[in-house]
């Protein structure tokens, strides 16, 4: 894979994601930012749920981590989209043609 290819499926474009004023990712790239499972952006939805005011405490630096291994497995995942579709496509086609003749070759 060429780097034109993979900035094809990450996106060239990383922006840095803040939590707030002293915590935040560097270059998230824009396409595992923008991942969305149901509807829901994964890495904001995550985030949402460990603000400080709701937790009543601030993130942990494993926390902080965590966040960076899930972008990191949605840009592994972006970058792994045409493989996966290409096993999925031949994973759909039959793997026997079942014909009249293969069927009447095994009948006694």
């Amino acid at each position: 894979m060429t780097l034109a290819d993979a900035l094809g499926l990450i996106g060239a474009n990383t922006p840095d994601i803040f939590l707030n004023e002293t915590t935040f990712w560097s270059n998230v790239p824009m396409r595992a930012w923008e991942y969305s499972i149901a509807g829901y952006q994964v890495l904001k939805k995550w985030l949402t749920y460990r603000e400080a005011r709701l937790l009543g405490r601030p993130l942990t630096p494993q926390e902080a981590g965590e966040f960076m291994n899930i972008a990191r497995r949605l840009a592994a995942l972006l970058l792994l989209e045409p493989k996966l579709d290409d096993n999925y496509r031949a994973a759909t086609n039959p793997v026997f043609a079942w014909t009249s003749k293969a069927s009447a070759a095994r009948s006694p």
